[in-house]
Parts: C-alpha cells; sequence; structure tokens
C-alpha cells in the first residue's frame, strides 16, 4: 500500500508540473474536457455480458478453440496482472495517447473501460465466429469514427497487451514452454487482424515480438497524458462506501503496483519510478502470489460468461445448458 501511495505521489508532482505548462488555451471553457466531464461513469457493469445473451448452441470453438494457448493463457489469474502491466506500457507511446485523449480522458469511468476491454477480449477468444466478427467490427466502427484507426497504433496497442499477458502469464508462474510462447504469439495475429491491423507487419514468434517492442523505444516518451493515465490506473476513483467498508483500495493497489513492476526496467525508469534490481524479482513474488491466491476462488466464480458458454456450446464435460 506504502509503495502505491509513493508512486501516486511521484506521478502528481509530475503531472501537475506537465499541467503548469500547458496553454490557457488548452484549460479555456472551449476544451474537450468540459464536454467529456458531463459523461456519467457507467462501472463494471457497462461491460457485463449475460451468460442467456451468448450463443450456448453453435458447435463453433471460434478463432482460437479449447486445444488453443490463448483459451488457457487469458483464463489463467496471471492474465489480471498482465493486462494491467499492458495498460501501463502502452501508455508510452505519446500518439497514441495524445489521440486517445482527444475523444476522452482516461479519468473517465475507468472502471467501465477496463470491463468492457475484457468483454472484447473475451468475446473473441470464446466467442463462436460470428460473435467474434460482430464484437470486434463494432470496435472498429467506433475506432474509425475517433479517429484511432491507425494500423501503426493499432499494432502497439496489440503487441503491448500481447507482450504483457505473454510476460505476466510466465512471471506468475503458470506453466509455458518456449514453443508454446510461440504459438500464443501467432494465434494473436488473429486477435490483430480482427481489430485492424496490418497482419503482415505482426510479430508471429516470441522473440519477433521482442524485436518489434526494443524497435520501438525510440519512439516511446512519458507525456502528460501518460501520467494521467498511469495515475489513474494506480489510483482509481472508487465509491466512498466501497474505498472505506471494503478491501477494494489496498488490493487494487497491489495490482496495479505488481502490474507496473512487471514492465522492463527501462519502461519502470521513464515514469521516474524505481528500477533497482530488487524489483524484478520482488515483482515475480508478488505476481505470483497474487495468482495463487486467485486460483483459490472456487472456478465457477472467476470464469466469464463467455468461456462458460464456450464449454456449454462444445459439450465439454461438466458444462450444461440452464433448463
Amino acid at each position: 500500500m506504502q509503495a502505491g501511495v509513493t508512486m501516486a505521489t511521484r506521478l502528481n508532482r509530475g503531472q501537475r508540473t506537465a499541467d503548469q505548462g500547458r496553454t490557457s488555451a488548452d484549460q479555456g471553457p472551449a476544451s474537450g474536457d468540459q464536454g467529456r466531464s458531463q459523461i456519467p461513469p457507467t462501472g463494471f457493469r457497462s461491460g457485463f455480458t449475460a451468460l442467456e445473451s451468448l450463443d450456448q448452441s453453435s458447435p463453433d470453438p471460434g478463432y482460437f478453440g479449447p486445444d488453443s494457448i490463448s483459451w488457457r493463457v487469458h483464463h489463467d489469474p496471471a492474465a489480471v496482472v498482465g493486462g494491467i502491466r499492458a495498460l501501463y506500457l502502452q501508455s508510452l507511446h505519446p500518439e497514441v495517447m495524445l489521440g486517445f485523449n482527444g475523444v476522452t480522458s482516461t479519468r473517465e469511468d475507468p472502471w467501465g473501460r477496463l470491463s468492457r476491454t475484457g468483454r472484447y477480449v473475451n468475446a473473441i477468444t470464446y466467442g463462436t465466429t460470428a460473435e467474434a466478427n460482430a464484437t470486434s467490427a463494432r470496435v472498429r466502427r467506433i475506432h474509425g469514427a475517433l479517429g484511432l484507426d491507425r494500423p501503426d497504433w493499432l499494432l502497439w496497442v496489440h503487441c503491448g497487451a500481447v507482450d504483457s499477458w505473454l510476460s505476466g502469464h510466465r512471471r506468475a508462474g503458470a506453466p509455458m514452454t518456449n514453443s508454446e510462447a510461440d504459438r500464443y504469439v501467432l494465434e494473436q495475429v488473429e486477435s490483430a487482424r480482427l481489430i485492424g491491423c496490418s497482419v503482415s507487419d505482426v510479430p508471429r514468434t516470441a522473440d519477433e515480438l521482442e524485436s518489434y517492442i526494443q524497435g520501438m523505444r525510440t519512439v516511446f516518451d512519458v507525456v502528460p497524458e501518460t501520467r494521467e493515465a498511469a495515475l489513474g490506473l494506480l489510483w482509481p476513483p472508487m465509491e466512498p462506501r466501497v474505498q472505506w467498508l471494503t478491501p477494494a483500495r489496498p488490493a487494487w493497489t497491489i495490482f496495479a503496483v505488481t502490474g507496473f513492476s512487471l514492465m522492463p526496467r527501462w519502461a519502470r525508469r521513464m515514469f521516474a519510478m524505481p528500477g533497482l534490481p530488487s524489483t524484478d524479482l520482488q515483482a515475480t513474488v508478488s505476481a505470483r502470489a497474487l495468482r495463487a491466491a486467485l486460483l483459490a476462488i472456487p472456478e465457477e466464480r472467476r470464469t466469464n460468461p463467455h468461456l462458460t458458454a464456450a464449454r456449454i456450446r462444445l459439450g465439454m464435460k461438466g458444462f450444461r445448458a440452464a433448463s
């Protein structure tokens, strides 16, 4: 918890310095922030999917299927810290962050945004081909309308996510061989195609993915929007009753700090955060502990509706449609 407070303090200090350097025109009454502030928060329910709304009868495994590495990685509890790592890492691309903040704000409805992102990933991973196509087409239309459909931006977001899920999975102690890692990266080329990437540019092996990210380092920068995103992720708004009457705040802080610490040392240093040799080991230990804690939760309590529907429609043992 103390680490989270320290990180938030540093990010706040950097954000205030950046804000002081903005022009009065950026802060005037005509700015997009004023209009955006009128959008009400939606929360996790905005990303909720009812099981009854999903296909539970078509014998279609979708784009991946139960024998894929993608099914395994995305259902493993390690995907939580991997996903948080991805959000930090993706924020290092200044053009992506400036483009995103031009139409929305990272401070608006962070819980709803996280939930909707999870719903999208689950839909294309576990949904039928038709469900995955419909979901990805809807997101592409939104990206197009908002001017967020540049192939190079989409490629970075895709690669940042895949690299983070892969790293989080392995660092948290989930079993994965090198050949399985390559299979996962190759499978995720389909996800890149669905979101609108140019398939010929998408890495197909873990080594290609690492080379791509290293090649992108000359592009990265910590702009004010990056710090805003990181601060919003580390210290998101919570309803007072949730913050003070439940362990949600300290629990989330542990996840957020662990996700941040799982980034490469060079990335952590860009945020002016600790990059000591011990941080990597501490992050690995924390990720393993969090995964073990989440694995203790009963399977049915941590299984998303898309996976449940897939198991039912494919007739997997122990799963059947509700009568």
